[in-house]
């Protein structure tokens, strides 16, 4: 850096520091009023009762109140556990199978014995077919 340069990055420097201590002042001489915890706190109750607490950036004014169901917990408990007996709610909702990641024939106890899954392993290490542990990519 030149002499011109490092002049102008110092009188920049001061004049930030000038703007925050002149912010400051401004700010601590406004109608700042000390407000008590117990006052905050009752202020915050108020709102929350009247519904005008935010959440996230929703706002409450917005917000539609969530549709009635008119079955029961027990009605509904019967009929997922009536569409789960053929093993992926597929009583008439092919849907739930067509986009299943995880079929549950991939979750039944392997064939293999501790032995053979033990000499694959050892296998594809010598064949160099293993990632070396921290080299995967996420």
């Amino acid at each position: 850096m030149n002499d011109r340069q490092t002049t102008r990055l110092f009188a920049g420097i001061a004049l930030a520091a000038l703007a925050a201590t002149v912010g400051h002042a401004a700010y601590a001489q406004g109608e700042y009023i000390a407000v008590s915890r117990a006052e905050v706190k009752a202020q915050t109750r108020a709102a929350n009762q009247a519904g005008m607490l935010f959440e996230g950036e929703a706002d409450p004014s917005t917000r539609q109140p969530a549709p009635l169901s008119t079955r029961s917990r027990a009605e509904r408990k019967a009929e997922t556990a009536a569409a789960n007996v053929d093993g992926g709610f597929a009583s008439g909702k092919r849907s739930y199978v067509a986009h299943n990641v995880a079929p549950r024939e991939a979750l039944a106890k392997s064939t293999k014995t501790r032995a053979d899954g033990k000499a694959e392993t050892m296998q594809a290490i010598r064949d160099h077919g293993m990632i070396a542990a921290g080299e995967a990519s996420i």
